[in-house]
């Protein structure tokens, strides 16, 4: 398969909320594979599918019960056959989650292991003595609140779960573990999958003398609502160990023709492990959490592209603005452009401009928004924990909007999580066709990234122009391409080389004498001899 996903754009399915065939008002893998031509004739290359496998679905899915099977609310093997068949056909490369740094504690392992010091997987989990005060054995914390142990009566002793107290986290430390993650990679690859996407790969080793961490260095004017960014988490991921862990999966990846990206949760070096996990022999792609936050300034895009390739030279990223566990930008950047749909359009153009690969997340092609949610109707262990914290992932989870309906196109019965007005009133059918819409412009940059070199594969060069506008160039050796943005809602101007041509997509941009107009939320593109 070569280096396909070099450069490519590929788009995440969140399968409980993209298509339900059977009206029980939960998506599932049938309802994927009829909504494939949708996803091929948007332009993408790939699609990411969030996990599907075996799970008491108390995290949806990222607490997996068994590896090798498929949950029942999704359907059975032979649907998730018939899915990676058709989306072959209709030339999409197809990637799933995989949540290999924990399990669920109803996974038979788990329960093996906390019956008993002694037995096959005795060790197979995280486990450590009290402290002589009967404390956990450390400050580590859990992303989802509270510490990071639990205390297991069966063992007299504690076991680390970085997330929910129902997610125990493996030892990897045991080469035993990972020969058998290995085994569960190898049977995904042997049913046709392209590739993967590593949830928490930075998770999967824990310093073994269980040392404190220390805290956050970073000055805080009062405590976070989750206290866990209050740590520097030196010791409990982002442990050296994992680079040849990376190694090992490389290896059997490489026996397919496969890919992986990892997906880095980090918050200080985010940057740093990305190129560490991509550097060769190891991960192809990673991203982070980097471009999922609040900055829209140039500064911020420039330092993260540059910083990376700087840092990385032989490393390549993944970029994304939204996924499945933050706000959609569209919303979280709206007070930096013109409207909503401004923003998304622009989004759109600036996300697909940048050197790397590209993951879209469903919906931001119709410039969707999170959804306003009341406590009853959450379902997110996170958001229900630090109510009423803008936290929760409920509302960047609701369904796909296909349509006006009162199910949106979703269902026939009850959706799992509620669709509203301002989420119905943005949906496919409206959209599709329409010139100006935000679906129609993704539809044209996806189009004009496929076709252009510069784009998938030229390096950047950055501009030094006054915020708020991003210039950069993207070059290879047979096209010069110039990217202009302002990120802002007013408009500004600057120059461009009097041998320019404007090409391709534009927004509210034009040209005189070689002067740019950039309008709020404008973007534009040239072209300049070699």
């Amino acid at each position: 398969m070569g280096d396909w996903w070099k450069g490519a754009v590929t788009y995440q399915v969140y399968p409980r909320s993209f298509q339900d065939s059977n009206g029980d008002g939960v998506g599932d893998l049938p309802g994927i594979t009829a909504r494939l031509p949708y996803l091929s004739g948007l332009g993408v290359d790939c699609i990411w599918l969030s996990p599907v496998f075996r799970s008491p679905m108390k995290d949806m899915g990222y607490d997996v019960s068994d590896y090798c099977d498929v949950d029942p609310v999704f359907g059975t093997l032979a649907d998730f056959d018939a899915l990676v068949a058709r989306a072959h056909d209709l030339g999409l490369k197809v990637i799933i989650d995989q949540v290999l740094s924990h399990s669920s504690d109803a996974h038979p392992f788990f329960a093996e292991s906390r019956a008993a010091r002694t037995g096959e997987r005795a060790d197979w989990y995280v486990w450590a003595d009290p402290r002589p005060d009967g404390t956990p054995p450390n400050n580590w914390l859990s992303v989802f609140g509270g510490p990071a142990w639990t205390w297991d009566a069966r063992r007299y002793q504690y076991y680390l779960h970085n997330f929910l107290i129902s997610q125990p986290d493996f030892n990897y430390h045991l080469p035993a573990v990972q020969d058998w993650a290995l085994s569960v990679l190898r049977f995904w690859l042997e049913r046709g999958v392209d590739g993967f996407r590593f949830d928490t790969v930075n998770y999967f080793f824990h310093d073994p003398q269980f040392r404190d961490n220390p805290a956050d260095p970073k000055p805080k004017a009062k405590p976070e609502a989750n206290p866990y960014g209050m740590q520097l988490h030196l010791y409990d991921k982002n442990r050296p160990e994992n680079l040849n862990w990376l190694a090992r999966i490389r290896a059997l990846l490489d026996e397919y023709g496969a890919m992986a990206v990892g997906e880095v949760g980090e918050a200080h070096q985010a940057i740093r492990l990305m190129g560490e996990y991509t550097a060769p022999g190891r991960l192809q792609q990673c991203y982070s959490f980097e471009m999922l936050g609040d900055d829209y300034s140039p500064a911020f895009f420039r330092n993260r592209i540059q910083g990376f390739f700087d840092g990385a030279p032989e490393g390549w990223p993944m970029w994304a603005f939204s996924n499945h566990d933050v706000p959609r930008h569209a919303g979280r950047w709206a007070e930096h452009g013109a409207s909503t749909d401004a923003v998304a359009k622009q989004a759109c153009a600036l996300l697909l401009s940048l050197e790397g690969s590209v993951c879209l997340w469903q919906g931001e092609e119709l410039g969707q928004v999170d959804t306003e949610l009341a406590f009853e109707e959450l379902t997110d262990p996170q958001g229900i924990a630090f109510w009423p914290a803008p936290v929760g992932r409920d509302g960047t989870r609701t369904p796909m909007v296909w349509d006006g309906s009162a199910q949106a196109g979703f269902t026939s019965g009850r959706p799992w999580l509620p669709v509203k007005p301002p989420q119905r009133a943005r949906h496919v059918a409206g959209q599709a066709g329409r010139p100006g819409s935000v679906l129609a412009f993704y539809r044209e940059m996806l189009a004009f990234r496929r076709g252009s070199t510069a784009l998938k594969a030229g390096r950047t060069r950055f501009l030094d122009t006054p915020p708020p506008v991003l210039a950069f160039w993207r070059e290879t050796p047979d096209e010069r391409l110039l990217c202009l943005f302002n990120l802002s809602p007013d408009p500004r101007q600057t120059e461009v080389p009097k041998a320019a041509t404007q090409f391709g997509p534009a927004l509210a941009c034009s040209v005189a004498k070689g002067q740019v107009q950039l309008g709020p939320s404008g973007a534009g593109f040239f072209s300049l001899p070699l």
